[in-house]
């Protein structure tokens, strides 16, 4: 058994999904929501996107997956009441101090763990699980292999279509660090998709292409492979795709799952081309080479090829077509980019027609001069077939048992429900007998109700009469009973009383710092550091005698195992007095009080935080546990704004002199540690201003090409 898990931005994408064929669909409020610029939903509209879901036995998942600051939580937990109490299925969540509170306050609410807090490996699983998570959605950068062999017994749910996004998912500060839209709080500005420029030192590798801009997943071809994997729930990208585009991918994917081999593959990927395309990729799922992941020419929908320019004059574009052209099709010149909608399409003897699949001139309304190859990124007549919805129906019995001096007696079943209603009296007839035929009639009249009849079994006595408008009366009673029954479809709503323990800390705060070279790191020594994180495994190998070093090892890592204390942890593992990374996105003192319970030893706070944000929370932490926490704070250096799988730019492994330049020419640093591509921000990071944090918080300072002096001249200015 396997779940088609469908995207739904608002209410016209929802019946598309629900009678294309989803099993569960996903949406989010108006708040919390990582899609924070799709439609979304209103608490009304929730409330009635659940019943719609339920009467048709689709489960609704609300994605609260963004993370949680301080002053938001309480209203954040209120959301989530409101959901449970109206029956959502389940809620997505990122934020690791929401889900172990949620999961303590409110236990009979199921919670799935969003790809957003980087589930890339068995032991991040095991976290969730332990915690009573029921669903993983595992990261877009794990292979079909790599999940087989995760063995934690939750469930499993993946992405197999849609937009992919570049950096691991939870880890892009790209948008944020540039622009203050955090992707993390539903905010993204697509950074990914913009064109940058590729540098070695002074030389320029690639100039002005989309270098972080991915191809669309599209897992159709070896589907057949996932289908016989152990993955639960198969996943579609796209809360901010059209209701045509819910609809076909919908259907597309349920007769996959239901008929592969009847698919004509081929056919069906044409339509899908003219509907989103990006060009395809199979993906992190079918190990997929890095730089075939990449579409470094067009960021955009490119449609399906449909023929090439041959001639071209200031009013007409003469086209040779490959397949065919209508009115009302949308097209696009690749090469320039340019298109438009074919408002007036002519033939090869300039005659106006509705379709053309030879020789055809459209009006040149765009200025076009070259001759270039024609798209189709509109499919008018395919748009025109999906908007029209078969409706889904259900089948149901029905039972009717008319006894002469007993109560009319109608039961509907719809394989999980039982109803039964009753009727008047039934008498002996005078003159008309009414027939089994004719009971068997009305019964059937079921209109645009949302079933159909499956089979009525009628048990009557011979020669009886029953007043037509009482048995029409009574199937609408039950079928009406039917329909509320399954829209009423709560789990029980519990509500738990969650007690903190006071948090013990003996806290001597002092100086971190990252390193990259040799030299940084020996200077690093003499300023007799707390904590110094080492990027480099062969230098952490050559001074790990030293307390004092630790090691920063590639993030993201499949291979994840339970920490020492000698290692900045950058996932969701078990330690025992770890160190806890920024990337670990502690937005909130929930989620720091319980990766305490879990076995950190100090935590460095999200860098996406605001110096009063993190006075607020070290103030609000003491005195909800009784204690200031023991963290860290990034004071200055380069963050790490994409973690990305793979060498998708071909950089030699750790050569820190690559860069990548924005259209505004800012500077980002780029490398490859062996297994990511790492992109710094173009800026360091300022120095807090607020001197008296020193006093709370071990100051971080992450050096990558600073020399000796510069070293210490910048940790010398924070003192």
């Amino acid at each position: 058994m396997h779940e088609l898990l469908v995207p739904v931005g608002n209410m016209e994408c929802l019946y598309q999904a629900v009678h294309n064929g989803a099993d569960a669909v996903y949406l989010a409020c108006k708040k919390y929501g990582a899609r924070k610029f799709a439609n979304n939903f209103t608490n009304e509209e929730i409330k009635e996107a659940i019943e719609y879901c339920h009467l048709y036995d689709v489960k609704v998942y609300v994605t609260m997956n963004t993370l949680v600051k301080n002053n938001e939580a309480e209203d954040f937990l209120e959301q989530v009441l409101f959901l449970h109490k109206n029956g959502v299925d389940a809620i997505i969540m990122q934020d690791f101090g929401m889900i172990c509170l949620v999961r303590k306050m409110y236990p009979n609410l199921e919670i799935h763990a969003s790809t957003q807090a980087n589930n890339s490996s068995s032991a991040t699983a095991q976290i969730f699980y332990d915690l009573g998570i029921k669903r993983v959605v595992f990261s877009r950068e794990l292979s079909l292999e790599e999940l087989n062999e995760i063995t934690v017994p939750i469930e499993k749910e993946v992405f197999i279509h849609g937009a992919l996004c570049i950096s691991y998912s939870g880890n892009c500060l790209m948008s944020s660090m540039i622009g203050n839209r955090s992707g993390n709080r539903g905010e993204c500005a697509g950074s990914c998709r913009l064109p940058y420029t590729l540098t070695n030192k002074e030389k320029t590798i690639y100039e002005k292409k989309y270098l972080l801009s991915t191809k669309e997943l599209n897992t159709s071809p070896k589907f057949k492979e996932l289908i016989k994997s152990d993955i639960y729930s198969f996943k579609i990208e796209g809360r901010m795709k059209s209701p045509e585009y819910v609809g076909f991918i919908t259907k597309f994917y349920r007769n996959l799952i239901d008929n592969y081999d009847k698919v004509d593959l081929e056919e069906e990927t044409k339509k899908l081309k003219t509907i989103y395309n990006r060009e395809f990729t199979l993906g992190h799922l079918f190990k997929t080479p890095s730089k075939e992941l990449m579409n470094w020419n067009s960021p955009n929908h490119i449609g399906l090829e449909i023929g090439k320019v041959i001639e071209v004059t200031p009013k007409k574009i003469k086209i040779k077509l490959t397949r065919t052209l209508n009115q009302q099709d949308g097209i696009r010149f690749m090469e320039s980019g340019k298109g438009f909608i074919v408002n007036y399409l002519y033939d090869k003897n300039d005659k106006l027609v509705n379709s053309a699949n030879d020789i055809c001139y459209v009006d040149n309304k765009i200025g076009l001069t070259e001759l270039e190859t024609v798209s189709k990124t509109l499919d008018y007549k395919l748009n025109e077939e999906l908007k029209n919805i078969n409706l889904k129906k259900i089948k149901v019995n029905f039972k009717v048992e008319a006894k002469i001096g007993k109560n009319l007696l109608i039961t509907i079943d719809d394989g999980k429900n039982i109803i039964t209603s009753s009727g008047n009296v039934i008498s002996k007839a005078i003159s008309s007998p009414t027939t089994t035929e004719r009971i068997e009639k009305q019964i059937s009249k079921l209109g645009d109700t949302p079933f159909i009849v499956n089979k009525i079994t009628i048990d009557s006595d011979d020669n009886i009469f029953i007043n037509i408008k009482d048995l029409n009366e009574l199937r609408r009673n039950v079928v009406e009973k039917l329909i509320n029954k399954r829209k009423e479809n709560k789990s029980d709503v519990i509500i738990e009383n969650v007690k903190f323990e006071n948090y013990q800390n003996n806290f001597i705060p002092g100086i971190t710092t990252t390193v990259y070279t040799e030299e940084q790191l020996l200077t690093c020594l003499k300023l007799n550091c707390k904590r110094i994180y080492v990027v480099n495994k062969e230098l952490y190998e050559k001074y790990k005698e030293n307390n004092n070093i630790y090691y920063k090892k590639s993030r993201c890592s499949y291979d994840n195992k339970n920490s020492s204390q000698k290692e900045l942890i950058s996932d969701y593992i078990k330690t025992k007095d770890g160190i806890g990374d920024y990337s670990l996105n502690i937005y909130n003192i929930y989620t720091a009080y319980y990766l305490y319970k879990l076995g950190y030893d100090t935590l460095t706070l999200s860098v996406e935080l605001t110096e009063k944000e993190i006075i607020d929370f070290i103030d609000e932490f003491k005195y909800k546990f009784g204690n200031y926490p023991k963290i860290e704070i990034v004071s200055y250096g380069r963050v790490e704004n994409m973690i990305i799988k793979g060498n998708i730019l071909d950089i030699p492994t750790r050569k820190y002199d690559y860069s990548l330049f924005d259209l505004r020419k800012r500077k980002f640093p780029v490398y490859f540690d062996g297994i990511n591509t790492v992109v710094l921000n173009y800026e360091e990071k300022n120095i807090l201003k607020n001197k008296e944090i020193n006093k709370f918080a071990d100051i971080r300072y992450i050096f990558y090409d600073e020399n000796n002096k510069e070293i210490i001249e910048t940790v010398n200015q924070n003192q």
